[in-house]
């Protein structure tokens, strides 16, 4: 029972993570390589203030939001004026900065020696150290982010990033400035990953700079398109795939010699096959 709680909070936090990159990639057509540096902004934020200062996990949430917001709006406004490939290198580049800081400010993130200890989430009383709890915890949070992603993309702003995602230069002959919608959804990306890395970061109770490197947004990456791009549904179901997927292999009778690496063959080879004859993903709308 432990071990389905455990795969549970994973797609939970996971599907924030989707959710979040969505938002940016999906709806607004933005190819960015980048989530697992807010993600991990905000696993650092909340492990630092509450390892070093005692702060409430559901405060220290919030100040990784502030955080990320602001790291996101300064990036985001040098990325926004670039278009696809462009876009991706720049978005590439700055996973790459946000990892070295991690790895090497030691007096503030302790390296690659990673920051233990880190305490879970309490309220009013409530103690989430108990793992079904926390499941309940993540599941909420989870379900506000669907529920908010669905409310910004059927609003009249998410129209106008589709609009952004199919012509661009078409939206800014009616007026829109297409800028700010850019930015705009692109910190709004940025926060729900950091809420996803504070989870993290309580549940694991520690963290290290390899949790947060680019193959990490990579595989966000691979969850959307997976699941659909342009189609929260596919964004929570691709990250229910790409978690339990892997699991399942560990059931398959390989021998023990290579038992792991034909897990990854295999993982691999799915993934290979369902971009061959799913290029758009399991429910999506939209494909790069």
């Amino acid at each position: 029972m432990e071990y389905l709680i455990h795969i549970g909070i994973l797609i939970g936090i996971y599907s924030i993570l989707a959710l979040s990159l969505n938002l940016t990639v999906g709806f607004t057509g933005l190819l960015s390589i980048t989530q697992a540096a807010f993600y991990g902004i905000g696993a650092y934020v909340t492990a630092i203030l509450l390892t070093s200062y005692g702060m409430n996990f559901f405060l220290s949430i919030l100040v990784g939001m502030f955080i990320s917001g602001v790291i996101s709006f300064i990036i985001g406004f040098v990325l926004s004026r670039f278009d696809g490939d462009y876009f991706a290198l720049g978005s590439f580049g700055f996973n790459i900065i946000v990892y070295s800081i991690f790895l090497n400010w030691q007096s503030l993130t302790r390296g690659p020696l990673g920051i233990p200890g880190i305490s879970k989430p309490e309220l009013f009383g409530l103690d989430f150290n108990e793992n079904i709890v926390f499941l309940g915890l993540v599941t909420i949070f989870a379900l506000l982010a669907y529920l908010l992603s669905e409310f910004i993309v059927n609003s009249s702003f998410g129209r106008v990033l589709k609009a952004i995602r199919e012509d661009e230069k078409v939206i800014q002959v009616y007026g829109y400035n297409t800028l700010f919608y850019k930015l705009t959804i692109f910190v709004i990306g940025a926060t729900f990953a950091s809420i996803a890395g504070a989870f993290f970061a309580s549940y694991i109770t520690y963290v290290d700079p390899s949790s947060f490197a680019l193959s990490e947004s990579i595989f966000i990456l691979a969850i959307i398109i997976l699941g659909g791009l342009a189609n929260n549904k596919g964004a929570v179901l691709g990250a229910f795939c790409l978690i339990i997927l892997p699991e399942l292999l560990r059931f398959v009778g390989f021998s023990s010699d290579i038992a792991a690496q034909m897990r990854q063959v295999t993982y691999g080879l799915i993934l290979v096959l369902l971009m061959l004859y799913r290029p758009q993903g399991l429910l999506g709308e939209y494909k790069l």
